[in-house]
């Protein structure tokens, strides 16, 4: 079966990804199971979108209700599952307004847009920083600050500036006249989990309030709890102007949320606008609008976002003991870690499983041994576990991880 789905899909699809030759059939929990029986603990949850794991009980409850019940009606009309989403991250959040799509890139073009309009035709740049990722789209691919995204498609959107992370006096210097947003990931996930400097969010807020500039966090990667605060950006205590949302509050289907302060959310209202300034067909589609909500019902009962952060420190605290002897460092919060590995001599940045690369090496040795986890930036293991993992099966895969690193 495997090697005929596989066979079926080179025949049949075109070949984006680099993927891994195995087939997964089903998921429970923490684990999933190729079409071969074997299991697989998931400590990385399809970059991040299995907040609650595979097939959360709850979720297949409130799936299977609203299938039964409403798909879509189009946004002309109003529908519950999208109130209570919309409410769900007001409460949790800064009383925002939301917008649904489909994506972390559709959610991210809709805040550039919005920027737009709040630029009122006279400011249109944009600053964002280098080892960033806000998508693959043509808006947002130039504020993605990696070249290997961007290569090929040029020319690109004009517009767009790039400053080093951390660094605010180089975004204070890039702003002109014509800047009208600063966009930002509160810890930058595809470029390997860099942490903000504890003056640096704060500080972006202050140079965005001096120079009336829109402060974008992009929180496609850290929304929804798994940093232990139900938004990152509330670690460091600001309050952004639009913040971008999408995997883990979709728990696995398709979900991108823009949600905007009211003073700046008004600028999408048709009202204001004498007609539709921007739309999505099937953006906030019942059957996602109930997952989402049911995902939120489920962080505050169950008291995960705190818990988030126990079992990241747990994580922490049984892989200290390889720094200096076998991994240089780990970043991040939560259950969003990253595993800084010293690099190969001669390595540079490639498929996975290219030899000479370590995080792929050891990637592909964990998943031999039925765990799964992600490298970036060559030398960083990605973990972003679910985070209704049980401290026994968390510390089944850290057992493996660590025995892998240590046989480098």
């Amino acid at each position: 079966m495997s090697d005929s789905t596989i066979a079926r899909h080179d025949a049949y699809m075109t070949i984006n990804y680099g993927r891994y030759p195995i087939v997964m059939q089903r998921g429970e929990g923490c684990r999933l199971w190729d079409t071969t029986g074997k299991a697989y603990l998931d400590l990385f949850s399809g970059f991040g979108a299995g907040l609650l794991g595979h097939c959360h009980p709850d979720i297949v409850k409130a799936i299977t209700e609203q299938a039964q019940t409403l798909w879509h009606v189009g946004n002309l009309m109003h529908t519950e599952p999208q109130t209570r989403l919309a409410q769900a991250i007001a409460k949790h959040g800064f009383d925002g307004r939301s917008y649904f799509c489909h994506a972390g890139a559709d959610a991210n073009e809709a805040a550039l847009k919005l920027a737009r309009l709040y630029g009122k035709g006279k400011r249109h740049k944009i600053i964002s920083t280098l080892g960033s990722f806000h998508g693959r789209s043509f808006g947002t691919m130039p504020a993605t600050g990696q070249d290997k995204v961007r290569q090929g498609f040029e020319p690109l959107t004009p517009g767009y500036t790039h400053v080093p992370y951390n660094d605010l006096p180089a975004v204070e210097k890039a702003i002109d006249p014509q800047t009208v947003v600063v966009l930002v990931e509160p810890i930058q996930g595809e470029g390997g989990i860099i942490m903000p400097t504890p003056d640096y969010l704060p500080g972006l807020r202050a140079l965005c309030d001096q120079h009336d500039l829109l402060l974008i966090c992009d929180e496609v990667w850290t929304g929804g709890g798994r940093t232990g605060q139900y938004f990152a950006h509330q670690h460091w205590n600001i309050v952004p102007d639009i913040m971008t949302l999408a995997k883990g509050v979709g728990g696995g289907l398709p979900v991108g949320i823009m949600c905007a302060h009211r003073r700046v959310a008004d600028l999408f209202d048709y009202r204001v606008n004498g007609g539709v300034a921007h739309a999505s067909t099937l953006g906030g589609n019942c059957l996602s609008m109930a997952v989402g909500a049911a995902i939120f019902e489920v962080l505050e009962r169950d008291n995960l976002v705190a818990r988030a952060t126990t079992l990241g420190q747990q994580i922490y605290a049984k892989l200290k003991p390889l720094i200096g002897n076998g991994i240089t460092e780990i970043r991040g919060k939560g259950l969003f870690l990253g595993i800084e590995l010293p690099p190969a001599p001669g390595s540079s940045e490639n498929a996975p499983g290219t030899p000479g690369t370590p995080g792929p090496d050891i990637v592909n040795q964990c998943m031999e041994r039925g765990l799964l986890i992600n490298a970036t930036q060559n030398t960083v293991l990605r973990l972003a576990p679910p985070l209704t993992i049980s401290d026994a099966e968390l510390d089944e895969g850290l057992a493996i991880l660590k025995d892998v690193i240590c046989s480098q």
